[in-house]
């Protein structure tokens, strides 16, 4: 068992030392995503923030009352929207023209968690800082690498597909379709993981931080 954890982590390791230029560039985009979403949060219109702010409200009061979805619902809901996201982009990944999707890919999932992170942090202040710290960034220490090492793979195949078919036509990928997919399925396991933890534990960390909130009444 150690040995299989040392030849995995070392592959792990010799594939990010690889692909450094790759995970450098997928993580200046996300960032890049972060920050436009924070930015867009300037551009809402007085209407658009109130009605964000009720519907907040609205989820503080549930979070309060213990009326939000069951766990068991809300890891199904979880894992399903992971996983689609996790399987379309192993998808995008066999095709040649899926680079730019993952891109975007990418760059939405960052300009979701900024977009976030403002309202929260520009609506509420530290106390809004301190529910995005329980509510968003926990799972998303998963989550994210996740979708880095999904998209850099991806792309990584997707780039091998061009020199291969399109260029130099230099035999079968199979090997490398297969380490591609192994790391899929790799990926997937964090991801449920990321899921439990979003189920089971966010909903505790949330309500620790709703009382300081002051937007029940």
């Amino acid at each position: 068992m150690k040995a299989k954890r040392k030849n995995l982590g070392d592959t792990l390791k010799l594939h990010v030392r690889n692909q450094m230029s790759l995970y450098l560039f997928i993580t200046v985009l996300f960032m890049m995503g972060v920050v436009f979403g924070a930015v867009v949060v300037n551009t809402l219109s007085p209407a658009q923030k109130e009605g964000l702010l009720e519907y907040l409200g609205y989820f503080f009061r549930g979070l309060e009352q213990n009326t939000i979805a069951e766990p068991q619902i809300a890891f199904q809901h979880s894992m399903g929207d992971h996983l689609r996201n996790l399987g379309l982009m192993w998808m995008l990944g066999l095709s040649i023209i899926g680079i730019p999707l993952i891109l975007i890919l990418i760059f939405l999932k960052g300009l979701v968690i900024g977009f976030t992170v403002g309202f929260l942090v520009s609506q509420l202040s530290w106390r809004g800082l301190w529910f995005a710290f329980l509510s968003v960034v926990p799972q998303n220490l998963l989550v994210v690498p996740a979708m880095i090492i999904m998209a850099v793979s991806g792309i990584h195949f997707s780039l091998l597909l061009v020199r291969n078919r399109l260029i130099s036509r230099r035999g079968s990928i199979y090997p490398e379709f297969l380490a591609y997919s192994g790391l899929v399925m790799a990926m997937a396991v964090v991801l449920v993981f990321a899921s439990l933890f979003e189920a089971y534990l966010s909903p505790v960390l949330m309500r620790m931080a709703v009382p300081s909130v002051g937007m029940l009444n």
